[in-house]
């Protein structure tokens, strides 16, 4: 980090993240079948690591750095001592942000819950009528949770794929920007890195794809901040690789608490609709008045044979 942008491994990063990750969606048009096909879970997974290897083309060979594992926040300065606090929070932050998002949802009426009943997740795996050796409703829901808490934390591989390249790369390379510039330009290419899967309907399935679009940019533009806030007050790169994967293990309590009926409309409901974007909002702004963010950077100066040679260091 220094007082510049390095603009010719900002370019790069980007031009490499956007080429890669559509070479890699090739399939999904080619067979025909898009996110239905096959191998397409897998392909998503693979296209989540392409952040992390164009951060490292470029900290490597393009634009390269001195100690690269250290710039990226895959290593740290007193490791997970420093940022074990966080990680707690990166863990149970987004299912509670989620549970705020469905209940404001729910007060809006864009949100229809069976908080108890679970009759949603019930009709979701054909437990209506109930059946002979089928597990209860409760049991599902039971297993349900374990899935968000516990398997959740498998998403956080390849969560840490996109966090090496968005907040441990772009995020620090856009900081002389300022923070806020850098958590929104960040935002907004995060988002957008996702087109070639919002064109055949990601996330958004029913949405016009204009829409689909700016609904995705306006998430990820919110979430970019909380996790560039996890990135920059711990120096590292996993409790916003943590944070990350449990924000998409969260996504599975939109179906477990909805009531039979009325399908989970991504536009409206949870952290990806815009009823979420206020619970997002406000877990900034409350960060905010915490003094939490910005987040206090202190530039040293650092003596040697080079003069003048400022770097940003974690206070």
């Amino acid at each position: 980090m220094g007082d510049r942008v390095d603009v010719r491994g900002v370019v790069s990063f980007v031009g490499l993240t956007y080429l890669g990750t559509w070479v890699l969606t090739i399939p999904l048009w080619l067979t025909g079948a898009g996110l239905t096909w096959a191998w397409a879970p897998l392909l998503l997974v693979v296209m989540m690591f392409v952040p992390a290897a164009s951060a490292f083309v470029v900290t490597k060979w393009i634009s390269p750095r001195d100690a690269p594992l250290r710039g990226l926040g895959i290593t740290n300065a007193g490791g997970v001592r420093v940022w074990w606090g966080r990680a707690l929070i990166a863990w149970f932050g987004p299912p509670v942000l989620m549970l705020i998002a469905l209940g404001l949802g729910a007060l809006f009426g864009v949100y229809h819950a069976d908080w108890t009943g679970f009759s949603g997740l019930s009709e979701q795996f054909g437990l209506a009528e109930g059946g002979a050796g089928a597990p209860s409703v409760s049991s599902l829901a039971l297993m349900q949770l374990v899935q968000v808490m516990l398997l959740g934390w498998l998403n956080v591989i390849p969560a840490f794929g996109e966090e090496v390249g968005w907040r441990g790369y772009l995020t620090s390379a856009l900081l002389p920007l300022g923070q806020p510039a850098a958590f929104l330009v960040t935002g907004v290419l995060w988002g957008l890195w996702h087109a070639p899967l919002l064109i055949l309907g990601y996330n958004y399935p029913n949405a016009p794809i204009v829409v689909a679009f700016i609904m995705m940019v306006c998430f990820c533009g919110l979430l970019s901040a909380l996790l560039g806030w996890l990135r920059l007050a711990t120096g590292s790169v996993w409790p916003a690789a943590i944070g990350h994967g449990f924000v998409n293990a969260a996504a599975g309590f939109g179906i477990l608490f909805s009531a039979a009926g009325h399908p989970v409309d991504n536009v409206t409901s949870g952290l990806l609709g815009w009823s979420g974007w206020i619970v997002l909002a406000l877990a900034i702004l409350l960060l905010v008045l915490l003094g939490k963010l910005p987040v206090a950077l202190v530039v040293q100066e650092v003596s040697g044979l080079t003069r003048g040679v400022r770097r940003l260091s974690r206070r």
